[in-house]
């Protein structure tokens, strides 16, 4: 078990991982769903820029509202306020699935749900980081506990046979008024005291962008955005390729991703002081290689080790990017920092990823049936490109002789 900072003890630390929790079980409740709910509502068509609508908020509201956080109110308010909105317009979206609205008006409400949904996740980091003395050790075994959300929302839409039904978006309505009520619990975190008057592209957040003068930040950043291209298949494709080979209960098999994910995390902590940030960072990539291949083998066993893989990719790329950006970014950029990383992440990457793999789903789609090997080797490719990408132009430039040996 990691060493607590002095400044969070016993129940207080309970409430922080509570916080992890609550927010990815709404996120796994709707997320993981969301496409087998639009196909079986007739909106298939639909599915990419539905997912989509996540990635274009990402764009705006994580900088919108991390600045907000860094400036203006309490993260924990900023909180509330966006799982308060996040409620409303899941309950919403629900409703105009099930009431079989025009595609175009549910696109609208799904992108209402997205703008409040978005931010969540790295306002949630910036809380606890904020907590944390030693981030490097506390940070892998606290996000844990976020992935056990995520596997638990699945089990439970699963345990309510609503992975194809919109009561899985009432779950995720449940339980984003809960993470409102539960935010009353949390120690507050003030922002930094504000220094004069501020300027739009202060106000906006897009002062951040600076941060991509580092040549080692700009590396990671846009890794970020280059990994999630592919990535972005995962959720609205593997599901109906578990279909295609006879699984039920869908939403429960892609927990199994969130297996590997915990342990990665859980061994975070001592792989960020035995090996160089680059080498983690290299891991994370090359396990989102394998993972494809594994899927483009086309067997239930292969499949579902693709699935399993996924966890250790996604843990040990883009945690530990939140966990550089927390060591290497000064206390007042760092909620702006965890934004941008959102924004290149589930915006710009997302945002061509959901939409580039739909267009190669689509292009490998055949009269017979999909060309699954064909569709996951092509993103396997992708994937090696931005490996190599990473590889070539990281050099782990550090700030401090301290930092040296994790660069």
């Amino acid at each position: 078990m990691p060493v607590l900072n002095s400044k969070v003890r016993g129940v207080e630390y309970g409430e922080l991982a509570g916080l992890f929790f609550l927010q990815s079980l709404a996120a796994g409740t709707w997320l993981v769903t969301l496409g087998s709910v639009l196909e079986a509502h007739d909106l298939a068509g639909v599915r990419p820029y539905a997912y989509a609508t996540t990635a274009v908020a990402a764009l705006v509201s994580p900088l919108l509202f991390g600045a907000m956080a860094d400036r203006h109110a309490s993260p924990v308010q900023v909180l509330r306020w966006l799982a308060s909105g996040s409620a409303i317009t899941a309950s919403l979206a629900s409703w105009a699935i099930e009431r079989r609205w025009p595609a175009v008006a549910v696109l609208l409400v799904v992108q209402m749900q997205a703008f409040f949904y978005s931010p969540t996740g790295s306002i949630a980091s910036t809380i606890v980081f904020s907590r944390l003395q030693n981030s490097q050790r506390q940070f892998g075994p606290m996000r844990a506990v976020a992935t056990v959300g995520w596997m638990v929302g699945c089990w439970v839409v699963s345990a309510l046979g609503a992975d194809s039904s919109t009561r899985a978006g009432c779950v995720t309505a449940v339980v984003w008024i809960g993470l409102a009520a539960f935010t009353w619990l949390l120690p507050n975190v003030p922002p930094p005291a504000s220094a004069g008057r501020r300027t739009l592209r202060e106000l906006l957040g897009w002062d951040a962008l600076g941060l991509l003068r580092n040549p080692d930040h700009r590396v990671v950043f846009i890794t970020a955005a280059l990994y999630s291209i592919p990535v972005a298949a995962l959720y609205p494709f593997t599901p109906p390729h578990l279909q295609a080979l006879g699984f039920r209960h869908t939403a429960s098999w892609m927990s199994l991703g969130q297996v590997t994910e915990v342990m990665s995390l859980l061994a975070l902590g001592v792989l960020l002081e035995r090996w160089r940030l680059k080498w983690i960072f290299a891991a994370g990539l090359g396990f989102g290689v394998l993972r494809y291949l594994l899927c483009a083998l086309n067997g239930p066993g292969w499949l579902l080790a693709g699935v399993l893989l996924h966890g250790a990719a996604f843990a040990l790329f883009f945690i530990t990017a939140q966990i550089y950006l927390n060591e290497r970014v000064e206390e007042g950029w760092r909620a702006r920092a965890q934004g941008l990383l959102w924004l290149m992440n589930y915006g710009v990457g997302n945002l061509v990823g959901y939409l580039g793999t739909g267009s190669w789903f689509a292009a490998c789609a055949r009269g017979s049936g999909t060309a699954w090997s064909r569709f996951w080797v092509g993103l396997a490719i992708i994937s090696a490109v931005v490996m190599g990408y990473f590889l070539a132009l990281y050099r782990g430039q550090c700030r401090s002789p301290s930092e040296a040996q994790h660069g």
